[in-house]
């Protein structure tokens, strides 16, 4: 059965449905889910996803929806109802967030739909400025990239990194102008008009791809919609990863689908911090030997490699200190960079206890084989929903025109 908790106020237009899914997220969920109960300024539903969790997420999620956990619930006007939802079975073709999300949006009822992960927090009326912006910028898709919180010396250390090179390769204004083919998302925080999300097939459009976020965008941007993309460090932060084993089994899985050129920048990473390196010791041992002609030059081209990084870096909006501690990052960057496309090439890629072949990166449904080896189909307590329902809407909008 269903299980969920609705407000008082009925019969009023629910404008946004926010759908989380979540697998063995116990240590960062309750703190998600109660950034988001407590939105104000817009109408909206919040339905969370067990994704076949083996810790606490399911009781988390059974505690929030009873009000065990979060009593305040029913003194927000703007939030009609909180729902728990079960996954449901993998078939063959699907990846896990893809499986999650989509049994969620078939049940959806907002006029748009808030995807978001489950190590977010989201600040205070961003729902409302979220929407407010999308309408505003006549956006079908709006995604932030959120601020990343960064603890240990392993996430100071490659953070920075990924994220300005992410910047790079996906830059804003070029996500943002229609007339550019350039297309991306960020899954931690995805808005979606629904009519469109409905119309272009949603996530079983995409139901075997690793980066379903870019799978979604391309898919909006080749129909014609238009895509508002930014940091937006100002409305929603998140810690992806909390351990050193959750940071390289993350990345390994999506480097090489980001960068496809990930051999080449690998060894250009690797390159830039051996170069800056010599540089360094060179002008110390000219220092030391007296040598101030090649100590001056040499410090020179020091001084202007370092420049050259740290304005590079800084698109990460990671801050300054985490962007210095990043240039010792660069080698260990380049090792997971290498590493990523190994483990595609041989189709040996795991995430969060599920193996993919590595053939989902081709976004095609029925592309992937997916073996959970936690779940392999087994129903939960909360709620099994058929993630394949041949129920779509379409709105009048006709597959891939938006």
């Amino acid at each position: 059965m269903t299980q969920n908790h609705t407000s008082a106020v009925t019969g009023v237009t629910i404008e946004v449905s926010i759908i989380v899914p979540a697998r063995n997220e116990e240590v960062s969920l309750k703190r998600c889910l109660r950034s988001l109960v407590e939105q104000q300024g817009v109408r909206f539903e919040l339905i969370v996803v067990d994704d076949g969790s083996t810790d606490s997420t399911p009781a988390i999620i059974a505690n929030f929806v009873a009000m065990d956990d979060c009593p305040f619930v029913s003194s927000n006007g703007f939030l009609a109802v909180v729902r728990g939802l079960q996954a449901g079975r993998l078939e063959p073709g699907w990846t896990g967030k893809s499986n999650a999300v989509w049994a969620a949006a078939q049940q959806a009822q907002g006029e748009w739909l808030l995807f978001t992960d489950a190590d977010t927090v989201h600040e205070p009326g961003s729902l409302a400025r979220a929407v407010l912006e999308a309408k505003e910028h006549d956006a079908v898709m709006l995604s932030y990239s959120p601020k990343q919180e960064l603890v240990s010396v392993g996430e100071r250390a490659l953070m920075p990194l990924i994220f300005a090179e992410l910047a790079s390769r996906f830059r804003p204004s070029e996500v943002c102008d229609p007339a550019s083919p350039v297309a991306a998302a960020n899954g931690q925080y995805l808005l979606v008009r629904r009519d469109i999300y409905f119309a272009l097939g949603g996530h079983e459009s995409v139901a075997g791809d690793l980066l379903e976020d870019v799978g979604l965008a391309k898919r909006v941007k080749q129909a014609g919609g238009k895509i508002r993309f930014r940091f937006g460090g100002d409305e929603v932060h998140a810690r992806m990863y909390r351990s050193w084993a959750q940071l390289v089994e993350g990345w390994t899985k999506n480097l090489v689908l980001l960068f496809p050129d990930a051999r080449r920048l690998a060894w250009r990473r690797i390159s830039e911090f051996a170069s800056i390196g010599l540089m360094l010791l060179v002008s110390l041992a000219a220092v030391a030997g007296g040598n101030t002609v090649l100590a001056g030059f040499s410090l020179a081209v020091f001084a202007a490699m370092i420049a050259g990084f740290i304005l590079r870096v800084r698109r990460s909006h990671c801050g300054l200190l985490n962007n210095a501690i990043s240039f010792f990052g660069l080698p260990l960057f380049g090792r997971l960079l290498l590493r990523s496309g190994k483990m595609h090439e041989n189709r040996t890629i795991t995430w969060k206890g599920r193996f993919y072949s590595g053939s989902e990166s081709t976004g095609n449904a029925g592309a992937s084989h997916v073996v959970d080896k936690a779940h392999p189909g087994s129903p939960a307590d909360i709620l099994t929903v058929s993630p394949h329902s041949s129920h779509q809407e379409n709105h009048g909008l006709s597959d891939p025109k938006v």
